[in-house]
């Protein structure tokens, strides 16, 4: 009777909660809980149309209490303190007891993003549904009321550390007014949305010294010269619009899209279509790593935070240079200087072009990913198949990295010295993330 009841009881166990086991009255927590809190946060950035830098935010500092509340229980994971700029030395009272430590690592997580993402309620609510199913695995009562306590302790750590990064303050800075220029970026069809962010080079970065510690060579100069090198970056582009491209191409392009603000004609209105931004999509492939590898949950939150803490600097770099250059977009120009029905293959994102954000972050990614499961680490990426996407088969996350920005090319959205400069700053940032978290 006692086996049955526990089998009855499983189907109805929380979304979070499928890697629970009871084993002598103590349920377990794994890898995949890490990653399901990290999907349910994608959900409701594609809910509130997240843009990309913003959604890297949101991720780490979730990551950051999560790994926290880990870190402060399990001796083989350094704190962050002393690592993290202005991280703050957080340390856990005596009166916390009788936790566990996994079931607050989630409980942080959740609320933490909770209080920053515009509709974390939702995660709230399952929070409540993650206790309610605890208890009916086997969690006491007070085990799962004194995880809460513990977890709402380090969330207010890590919320306090993220309200002094500077973002709250970008809305009183002035509003963006594009330079007028001959080649420079102007907004572009079809929704002409004005640039997103153009002032997050000035949050607090986690590990670099400056926005601009991994400055890029400058973009090859804008010229109307048909001998020049910006005419011959031009012309690729031109030979590789929509029309041009090979079935596989368009495959890679769509892929790897991840444009949360894709819009579509529908007669007199724009539509808003669904999509994950490029830092979800890698975030998504560390929870396939995780699973595949067996990574156990300390490991899970690792690789996590870390990924993460890479995302969000690589998005100040990579947007410091964006506002910096502030170069024309292939659409704008090759139908000002080559053919005004010219029309790429994906949508043109709101903001400059140089450089491109997804080869940044793919190659932070490449980095820390190779970094905790091989460089030669076989997988198949199903992050979008919800969406509509197929999955794709990689041989590494290098592959996936080079893939992913070469998309850019595809989609007709990038230059290619943007995409192969973005690639080394990306390489530059997630090495030296790396070599700033592992230090000793």
């Amino acid at each position: 009777m006692r086996t049955r009841s526990i089998i009855a009881i499983i189907p109805i166990v929380f979304l979070f909660m499928s890697g629970c086991r009871v084993k002598q009255q103590q349920p377990q927590l794994t890898a995949n809980d890490v990653s399901k809190v990290i999907n349910k946060m994608t959900e409701l950035m594609v809910h509130d149309v997240t843009n990309p830098p913003l959604a890297a935010r949101f991720y780490a500092y979730t990551c950051l209490a999560g790994y926290e509340a880990a870190a402060e229980n399990n001796h083989n994971l350094t704190q962050m303190q002393g690592k993290l700029k202005q991280y703050p030395y957080i340390k856990k009272p005596g009166y916390f007891s009788g936790y566990d430590y996994k079931l607050a690592t989630i409980f942080a997580m959740l609320q933490t993003a909770s209080k920053l993402q515009p509709s974390g309620k939702q995660l709230v609510e399952y929070e409540e549904t993650l206790a309610d199913s605890c208890r009916k695995v086997g969690f006491d009562d007070a085990v799962i009321d004194s995880s809460k306590s513990y977890a709402h302790f380090i969330a207010m750590k890590i919320l306090t550390y993220a309200k002094a990064d500077n973002y709250n303050r970008i809305s009183n800075l002035p509003r963006y007014k594009t330079a007028g220029q001959a080649g420079t970026w102007v907004p572009t069809p079809p929704a002409f949305m004005m640039p997103v962010e153009p002032y997050f080079n000035t949050i607090r970065p986690f590990t670099l010294d400056s926005a601009s510690q991994f400055k890029p060579v400058p973009p090859a100069p804008f010229s109307t010269d048909k001998n020049s090198l910006f005419f011959k970056y031009l012309k690729q582009n031109y030979q590789k619009g929509e029309a041009n491209l090979s079935t596989e191409e368009k495959d890679i392009a769509n892929f790897w899209d991840c444009n949360p603000f894709a819009v579509q004609n529908n007669g007199h209105m724009l539509i808003g279509l669904k999509k994950i931004s490029p830092g979800a999509h890698w975030m998504a492939i560390a929870g396939i790593a995780c699973r595949q590898a067996n990574a156990g949950f300390d490991k899970a939150i690792k690789v996590h935070t870390v990924l993460a803490i890479g995302l969000l600097d690589g998005f100040i770099c990579c947007w410091d240079e964006k506002y910096r250059s502030n170069r024309i977009r292939p659409e704008t120009a090759v139908r000002r200087y080559m053919d005004p029905n010219w029309k790429p293959f994906l949508q043109t994102p709101p903001f400059p072009e140089y450089l491109s954000g997804h080869s940044v972050v793919s190659a932070v990614a490449d980095v820390i990913l190779s970094r905790y499961f091989g460089e030669s680490f076989h997988y198949t990426d199903d992050t979008e198949v919800s969406y509509g996407v197929p999955p794709r088969k990689f041989s590494s996350f290098h592959q996936a990295a080079k893939e992913a920005a070469i998309s850019r090319f595809f989609g007709g959205i990038h230059f290619m010295d943007g995409i192969d400069n973005g690639f080394k700053m990306g390489a530059q940032a997630g090495e030296h993330v790396l070599e700033t978290v592992e230090k000793n």
